[in-house]
């Protein structure tokens, strides 16, 4: 169910890539602004505690933090940005082609991308070539 919701609302901002942009970009402030406060009232919290036996943890606004975090984590979620926002689509990609990182590959693995890489070019650029005496030919007939 919540699958077919996450999917709607990808769906229909994506006719409104600006408008999208805009809530993903406030989701991931909401999201990190939420760690960030959740984090000093914690770290508040203790330095209080230990110094003094009279803190309470209702003192000040502590539902902020946790606040943040879950509105901008639910935005995130809803509009389908949260893995692409914090671990990018690439890494996901290599992940899920089982790809090795650079530094973990070997010289001999790097060396034979590169080869293939630059046999693929020169295919390209012959394809290339041929369609544009296609062209010509065409255009002369």
């Amino acid at each position: 169910m919540l699958k077919k919701i996450e999917q709607k609302i990808e769906h229909s901002l994506s006719h409104y890539p600006k408008v999208y942009a805009l809530i993903v970009g406030i989701g991931i402030v909401l999201f990190w602004r939420g760690v960030w406060h959740t984090a000093d009232y914690i770290h508040n919290f203790f330095v209080h505690f230990s110094s003094s036996s009279s803190t309470s943890l209702m003192d000040g606004q502590w539902w902020d933090g946790p606040l943040s975090f879950v509105v901008g984590a639910l935005t995130l979620y809803f509009t389908g940005a949260f893995t692409s926002s914090f671990i990018g689509n690439e890494l996901i990609l290599s992940g899920l082609r089982g790809e090795r990182r650079l530094e973990e590959r070997t010289g001999e693995e790097v060396k034979s991308e590169i080869i293939a890489i630059a046999d693929i070019k020169d295919e390209l650029i012959q394809v290339s070539k041929k369609l544009d005496a296609l062209e010509k030919q065409n255009h002369k007939d």
